[in-house]
């Protein structure tokens, strides 16, 4: 039996190995008239051909590779009905080799059947599954006691057990339906009341399943349209994609996140089915728009008015699988939607262990450990499109690669992240620049110094951030007004959605250069120290400022000595590949032509740098008294 996947009502059964959940799934299969006519017949043969005991596990497996390990490697589904709707059984293996297939398994579930074998109890990996359902946000879950005919069916071991991991699952904020003692083997509570266990008054399994309530798909969300591919027919250009939350109707106006480009839907595309201009949360399409923009895989189509995040740096909840640590200064590959960016950790807040929720400390080893769990902040080389898992789940759940390997999975968490806006995106001409009673001659006199932006260029290494935090320094105690704007400083915010890609370059440095313009006009002395490798984006911030405002300080230090430095290992990770469109590796630096002062700073010390600097500056004309 295949049912309509509309009609189907997908769970997951979890379990150390060895609870049973094969056997669960085998009784059930047969006590609720689901089995195909005479395949129960067929595995009773086949098990006296082989002279082997008849095993209920039989009905589901999967693969040869499980009859002959006897334990689950992989996920099977399986479809069965009870009177009121048809179910997928999404059974995952309980051993702790395979949770990665449990994870993959319990994500496409809408609710849970936890097994607990009544006499083993509560294991580690019991209480590393719930975590993990948790982690997943699956709510609706309900824990079957199983083998009770191994403790003579007796109410005080299912109550004891009950009381155990009802408080665990609490302390992991997660609220069970319902704590129910079954026997798999024997059918009891399956399907039908068992008369073994008079003192059970609640629901059998199968009447359980059934008061769970389906989940809608996310329509009143706002939409999330992941492009999965784009294909050319005839004159059309078609995205074709799953719609993750929201509806969508021809003549809906879109932006494309992260690339932020924006259309009209002209027309919805399905494949072998009647042409429709609405379409909701869980439908495969495809779409054209009104104005050809360039649109990739990846991209995620969203309203106008609301936006994903688009940003290269996110706080996450991580778990994970890999056989490697997941560890600071090594590069991964990110998977969310249809996105793919490579990434890193940037910051470790906690990692904890997940069968016990114990905080873990490795002053001498950093990183997560397989089976634990973290709380970090992960920065990728391009922005990711993105929700928080509480506001739209589908694009706040990620999973990273290691190698070839998928060693982890995390969800995003909510922090204060920068979100573009509707109206970012269209230009009014209704700006004006407003000016002010306050002249520059006049902030002059009171801070004794006109206002200036001090661009220090340079390659990484060549000594920008060192000298402007000690210009700084020294032009303070001297009582001037200054401030440093530096690189990494502001990719923390004003440019934390943006990467390295030469246009992400180009507009990281038109921020900076309209932030400094600002300093100068305020009569600060701005001090920025930024590799700016592109001489067009320099010379246009010294076009947006009044003569002489404007002073270009070129550190000339050759390659070779900035890569001996390499205060940060930037270099080696380039070469090593890490790290893609560096500087001086794998990416150009164009020299200043005419800079105000070049300082060779491969053979000048630090202080006869700033020396010269601060010289240089005492002899900049000041403007004229009104």
């Amino acid at each position: 039996m295949n049912p309509d996947a509309a009609e189907q009502f997908r769970i997951v059964i979890l379990g150390h190995v060895d609870h049973g959940k094969s056997t669960l799934v085998g009784r059930l299969l047969h006590d609720t008239g689901s089995l195909p006519e005479g395949r129960l017949e067929q595995l009773q043969l086949a098990a006296r051909r082989r002279g082997v005991p008849f095993e209920w596990a039989n009905l589901m497996d999967a693969l040869q590779a499980e009859r002959d390990q006897n334990i689950s490697i992989d996920t099977a589904q399986i479809w069965f009905r009870t009177p009121r709707r048809r179910y997928v059984i999404i059974d995952v293996p309980g051993h702790h080799e395979f949770l990665k297939n449990m994870v993959t398994g319990a994500a496409q579930a809408e609710a849970a059947l936890m097994l607990i074998d009544a006499r083993e109890g509560v294991r580690e990996n019991t209480r590393r599954h719930g975590f993990l359902l948790e982690f997943l946000g699956l709510r609706q879950v309900i824990v079957l006691v199983n083998k009770m005919d191994l403790l003579n069916y007796a109410p005080e071991p299912f109550r004891a057990l009950e009381a155990e991991y009802r408080a665990w699952l609490q302390a992991l904020g997660l609220q069970p339906r319902l704590f129910l003692p079954i026997s798999a083997w024997h059918g009891d509570n399956l399907a039908a009341p068992s008369p073994r266990m008079p003192w059970w008054r609640g629901p059998t399994v199968a009447e359980a399943l059934d008061q769970f309530e389906a989940v809608p798909p996310p329509a009143d969300q706002p939409l999330r349209f992941p492009v999965q591919d784009v294909y050319r027919f005839d004159e059309r250009r078609i995205l074709a994609g799953r719609i993750e939350s929201g509806r969508l109707k021809v003549g809906d106006r879109l932006v494309f996140v992260p690339g932020y480009k924006t259309s009209t839907v002209r027309s919805l595309e399905r494949w072998n089915g009647p042409a429709r201009t609405v379409a909701e949360a869980g439908e495969s399409i495809g779409l054209t728009l009104t104005e050809q923009i360039f649109v990739e895989r990846g991209a995620v189509g969203a309203p106008e008015d609301a936006p994903p995040y688009a940003l290269t740096r996110f706080r996450a909840r991580v778990f994970w699988l890999g056989k490697q640590p997941f560890a600071p200064g090594r590069a991964y590959r990110l998977k969310l939607a249809t996105q793919e960016a490579a990434c890193q950790i940037e910051h470790i807040e906690r990692v904890i262990d997940a069968a016990t929720l114990q905080p873990l400390e490795r002053p001498g080893a950093p990183g997560v450990h397989r089976h634990e769990a973290a709380e970090l902040t992960l920065r990728t080389r391009k922005p990711i499109a993105f929700d928080p898992r509480a506001e739209i789940a589908a694009l706040g759940r990620f999973v990273i690669v290691d190698g070839f390997n998928l060693a982890g999975g995390g969800v995003i968490l909510d922090d204060r992240y920068p979100r573009r806006t509707a109206d970012s995106l269209h230009k009014s001409p209704n700006i004006y620049w407003t000016v002010g009673r306050v002249t520059a001659a006049q902030r002059a006199r009171a801070h004794g110094h006109a206002g200036r932006v001090v661009w220090l260029t340079g390659l990484s290494g060549s000594g920008k951030t060192t000298l402007a935090i000690e210009l700084e320094r020294e032009l303070f105690e001297r009582g001037q007004w200054v401030y440093v704007l530096d690189g990494d400083n502001v990719r923390h915010g004003l440019c934390a959605d943006l990467a390295f890609s030469p246009a992400d370059r180009r507009e990281n440095i038109r921020r900076v250069g309209e932030v400094a313009r600002l300093f100068a006009d305020a009569g600060v002395i701005c001090v920025t120290a930024f590799i700016s490798p592109y001489r067009a984006d320099r010379d246009a911030i010294r076009r947006s400022l009044p003569p002489g405002q404007f002073v270009e300080v070129y550190l000339n230090a050759p390659l070779a000595v900035c890569e001996q430095r390499d205060a940060k290992g930037l270099y080696a990770k380039a070469r090593a590949g890490e790290i893609s469109d560096f500087t001086g590796v794998s990416a150009p630096y164009e020299p200043p032509e005419h800079p105000e002062l070049e300082l060779p700073t491969a053979e000048l010390g630090v202080d006869e740098c700033v020396a010269r600097l601060r010289d240089f500056l005492a002899g900049l004309e000041e403007p004229a008294a009104e």
